[in-house]
């Protein structure tokens, strides 16, 4: 008895050991071929990789194979050998390298364009991923592959959900589910429900997310997929919190992050275990949650995902801000810095025209026809791009000398409101200041409500809101829809409703009027810019420069 212990004990402990050795060998072995490239250590590498399951098929070369396409195979699987192992650097670096050696428009050369918007969409940046996800989508039209339509389908959707733009993935998912459907394969269609929860989740359409997580995981468990079924049980869970049933929702993480664990994956792990987290918190359990946001945030600083990462930084400041307020501040200035980081107006407008370049209401080919013009068509075609560019260009500026002519409205309309509003509660000594202390702002403080009141109470509410939380750093959304204790889309709606501008917008208008007063008091620039809600001074002198027309400096000196 005691020996079979003894045997099992070593056998467990030789598994892991024995899986690195092989990733090891894998990664020597394709070293080995950038070193010396032949077809000797080519197949080298893809022997290795068919021991590991990797590959479907068998991949072998002869010495007579062009070195471009034994370059192409080779780094082309590289790339997904990386990206399985979630090292998104070395894999996008392997799939740029093996782009450039397909020519024409054909499968394999969609596979790798599709893997490259993958890539990119680890890595936080949707500019590229939307741009190779759509040359994807381009080819699998043009072939009428209905499987492989609904899949690169799918990419763009997740692409565009990621960087916030769910309507347009709503679009496209209800497009690829057909598609799927049209191709009669089950398993894509489970990857593809599982997109469509995630969608409506974002949408705050709960009970669609939810239904469509559940026939997920339904035909997820009839295919025998343990691991993909962890991931419908993940996106159910988020459907469940937006409901609001939180015991329901614990019930499914706890189920799945032990799958994810065991197979390794941990990336979803990570996302699930922010996920628990943030159903912890609002179950006011902030010791329990704070060892999954822990976790989440050490693997995705490992995999290089700063737009997850930022959502764990903001679980581990609420989780710790009873018990240890200085590294609760620690993780908020790291949250901070990631979103300034992340969430620039740059981004958005370059987004912004790649969707309008996709046109993703018309998502179809060109006929051979239009591929085979003249000449004289060719440069019809693109004098009227550059039109439609100069006219795009002249729409922007326009919209953004009306949006700062607006924001200079709503400055002078939150001064006032500001000054009335101060009148009042001169008048008014006996009754109770606003919470201004950033712990009380956070979720397990009871927040005063902001229902029924009138709309100048409102906007003065949010007024005092942003002001007070500035220097903290925490006036965003979120937190102010927590203190006034409303979905935060709701809050959105009121606000936008109330100013007639986007609550950033809006927000912003608050920062700069603040801004004006302190710089009109003789206050230092880099002590106006902490004071009105930026990490650095540089940021602050380029959005005031940007609404106002002119430098904090130059504000100071006008005459």
């Amino acid at each position: 008895m005691i020996k079979n212990i003894i045997c099992l004990v070593i056998l467990l402990a030789m598994c892991p050991v024995t899986a690195l050795a092989q990733q090891h060998a894998i990664e020597k072995a394709l070293d080995d071929y950038n070193r010396a490239p032949s077809a000797k250590t080519a197949n080298s590498f893809f022997s290795l990789l068919e021991q590991e399951e990797f590959t479907e098929e068998k991949i072998r070369f002869s010495p007579q194979v062009p070195a471009d396409s034994v370059h192409q195979q080779v780094w082309y699987w590289a790339s997904e050998w990386f990206y399985d192992k979630q090292d998104y650097n070395k894999s996008k670096d392997y799939g740029l390298k093996a782009l450039k050696l397909y020519h024409g428009d054909s499968d394999s050369k969609a596979d790798c364009l599709n893997l490259l918007g993958c890539i990119y969409v680890r890595l936080g940046d949707f500019k590229n991923a939307a741009s190779y996800a759509k040359q994807c989508l381009n080819i699998d039209m043009a072939s009428g592959d209905h499987d492989r339509i609904s899949s690169s389908m799918n990419t763009l959707a997740g692409i565009y959900m990621a960087a916030h733009q769910a309507d347009e993935a709503e679009k496209l998912i209800v497009q690829a589910i057909n598609h799927a459907d049209l191709a009669n394969n089950p398993a894509r269609k489970a990857v593809l429900l599982g997109t469509a929860s995630e969608i409506y989740h974002t949408l705050t359409q709960e009970e669609k997310a939810l239904d469509y997580a559940q026939q997920a995981y339904d035909l997820e468990q009839k295919l025998g997929r343990s691991l993909p079924a962890a991931y419908r049980l993940d996106q159910k869970a988020s459907a469940l919190m937006g409901l609001k049933r939180y015991k329901e929702a614990e019930g499914a993480l706890r189920q799945a992050i032990p799958v994810m664990r065991e197979q390794g994956d941990l990336h979803s792990l990570a996302i699930a275990d922010n996920h628990l987290g943030t159903c912890l918190i609002w179950q006011k359990r902030n010791d329990e949650a704070f060892p999954f946001f822990r976790e989440a945030a050490d693997l995705l600083v490992k995999m290089g995902d700063p737009v997850n990462e930022m959502y764990s930084r903001r679980g581990l400041c609420l989780s710790l801000w009873e018990s240890n307020p200085d590294s609760a501040r620690s993780e908020l200035n790291r949250f901070n810095f990631l979103k300034d980081s992340l969430y620039t107006s740059e981004s958005a407008e370059a987004l912004a025209r790649l969707n309008a370049e996709f046109g993703n209401d018309q998502l179809t080919m060109e006929n051979k026809q239009v591929r085979n013009a003249r000449t004289r068509d060719r440069i019809i075609a693109v004098a009227l791009l550059l039109l439609l560019a100069a006219a795009a260009w002249w729409v922007i500026r326009r919209q953004r000398q009306r949006q700062q002519q607006h924001i200079n409205k709503l400055m002078h309309e939150i001064e006032r409101l500001k000054a009335e509003s101060e009148a009042a509660r001169a008048a008014m000594a006996s009754s109770q200041a606003y919470i201004t202390d950033v712990e009380k702002a956070l979720p397990n403080e009871p927040a005063p409500t902001i229902v029924g009141v009138t709309e100048n109470e409102f906007l003065t509410r949010v007024i005092d809101f942003v002001n007070d939380h500035l220097e903290q750093g925490d006036f965003g959304l979120e937190n102010m829809a927590d203190h006034f204790a409303m979905s935060v889309s709701t809050l959105r709606r009121r606000l936008q409703d109330a100013t007639g501008v986007a609550p950033k917008s809006y927000i912003q208008a608050i920062q700069m009027q603040r801004a004006c007063n302190l710089l009109d008091s003789g206050l230092q620039i880099a002590d106006v810019a902490m004071q009105c809600g930026f990490t650095e001074p540089g940021s602050f002198t380029r959005t005031f420069k940007r609404v106002l027309g002119l430098t904090p400096s130059q504000y100071r000196t006008r005459a």
